[in-house]
């Protein structure tokens, strides 16, 4: 690759090949335009010569200054300019990493939340679903133990209706056996009859 030249390098270089090529075309066309008859080309005459010289001198002069003083200047200020340009791109390179950090670390921290968000969910689904479970296995025990104690209920009822049936049933046929033979028969023998009785009823 060609190594360019900076500013302050490059504009001697040009001046001098302008100034080459000048002198190469007045030099070249001097004889030509003598020959047409212009006079403030004519080489010949000193005044035309002391305006050339006066005028190089002029030239050399200024670009001597313009070289020393204000191309220098321009020269800095470029240089300048060129390294605010670099600094301003470097921290906007960093700015655009510090930003793509940042949108990373959003991301994950978005990643996360949602994680975290759903394991809580689970968590509180689970919870729910255990403590249901707990309660309708409460609520079942609860149950089972009223319906065993109503059926105990049940049973000591239906005890206590078949005491009292077997004392009505003795009363009744100590009654009617009373009627139908004249005398009351023996209790033992009433009652192993009523027991019979009530036994084969059930059966």
């Amino acid at each position: 690759m060609r190594r360019r030249l900076p500013p302050a390098a490059r504009l001697p270089v040009v001046s001098a090949l302008a100034v080459s090529a000048l002198a190469a075309w007045v030099l070249g066309t001097v004889p030509a335009r003598a020959a047409v008859g212009l006079p403030q080309m004519d080489f010949a005459n000193p005044l035309t010569t002391s305006q050339v010289v006066w005028g190089a001198l002029i030239f050399v002069v200024l670009y001597v200054l313009l070289s020393r003083g204000a191309l220098p200047k321009v020269a800095s200020v470029l240089e300048e300019r060129a390294r605010t340009i670099g600094a301003d791109l470097d921290a906007a390179k960093q700015a655009k990493l510090e930003a793509d950090a940042a949108a990373e670390e959003v991301a994950r921290a978005t990643r996360e939340a949602q994680a975290s968000s759903a394991a809580q969910v689970a968590q509180a689904a689970a919870a729910a679903k255990a403590a249901a479970e707990a309660e309708a296995a409460r609520a079942t025990a609860v149950l089972e133990a009223q319906l065993a104690e109503a059926e105990a209920r049940i049973q000591a009822a239906r005890a206590s209706a078949m005491a009292a049936l077997h004392d009505v049933a003795m009363e009744t046929t100590e009654a009617l056996a009373g009627r139908l033979i004249g005398h009351v028969p023996d209790r033992s023998v009433v009652n192993a009859a009523v027991g019979a009785a009530l036994a084969a009823r059930k059966a």
